[in-house]
């Protein structure tokens, strides 16, 4: 059971949504009263200082943000999902960052989105099924069907059919399994498509061990008596 946050944890939040007002603020008046080449000082002064000041306050709510997100996802027990998410978080916050401060400067954008456009669908072709398991960790994550330590039994004919498992591990690329084979990594997009239900929580079943093949049966003789020869008269004792 999780209990409230703790108040330091809060402050981070407080910390978080004021740098990011603070930052959302800078760039509407840049953008609004600056203008980094006008001919009024006034409007020049206020379009560097607004991007100054998005530039600090935005890298700020966006470091505290990733790591309030990560720290999240880590004490749902994905540590490795939550340095992930730290990432992830961090390069679209300093992403929004940028494209904030060149647009309160003045600076054409249009041919950095176009070409940040065609990169970003060169990459997204070839990295199709890494993206595919991100967004699909994602889903598990959000969704929670089941929980690291829990025993589960999966369906899926993709996989080889039914069998128990317990889950080891959480992360945005694989769910590792504990099987009667060994740990087993699957990757969450064939994890989301498997159907999984939650089984007690009992050990799992030792394997079973090899059988040897069955030996041919052995043919048995039988033994012909022969029936005792008749014996011939006088042939007796005398």
């Amino acid at each position: 059971m999780t209990g409230a946050p703790a108040p330091s944890t809060w402050r981070r939040w407080a910390v978080a949504v004021f740098t990011g007002a603070v930052a959302l603020a800078a760039l509407v008046a840049g953008s609004a009263f600056g203008h980094v080449s006008g001919p009024h000082l006034n409007a020049r002064l206020i379009a560097w200082t607004s991007a100054g000041a998005l530039c600090v306050f935005g890298t700020v709510s966006t470091n505290r943000v990733s790591r309030l997100l990560a720290h999240h996802v880590s004490s749902m027990s994905l540590p490795t999902a939550g340095s992930a998410i730290r990432i992830i978080a961090g390069a679209v916050g300093y992403l929004i960052v940028i494209f904030g401060v060149l647009a309160v400067l003045n600076v054409s954008i249009e041919h950095l989105l176009v070409g940040a456009g065609l990169a970003g669908v060169v990459l997204g072709i070839a990295a199709q099924q890494s993206l595919g398991n991100v967004f699909a960790g994602l889903v598990l994550i959000m969704a929670k069907p089941f929980r690291v330590g829990q025993r589960i039994r999966v369906r899926s004919g993709s996989l080889g059919g039914i069998f128990d498992a317990r889950v080891l591990e959480l992360s945005l690329t694989y769910v590792t399994l504990q099987t009667d084979d060994g740990v087993l990594r699957i990757p969450n997009s064939a994890m989301l498509a498997a159907g999984v239900v939650s089984t007690p929580s009992t050990p799992l079943p030792p394997p079973a061990a090899p059988t040897a093949p069955a030996a041919p049966a052995a043919s048995t003789l039988t033994a012909v008596s022969h029936p005792a020869e008749d014996a011939v008269p006088g042939d007796g004792p005398p």
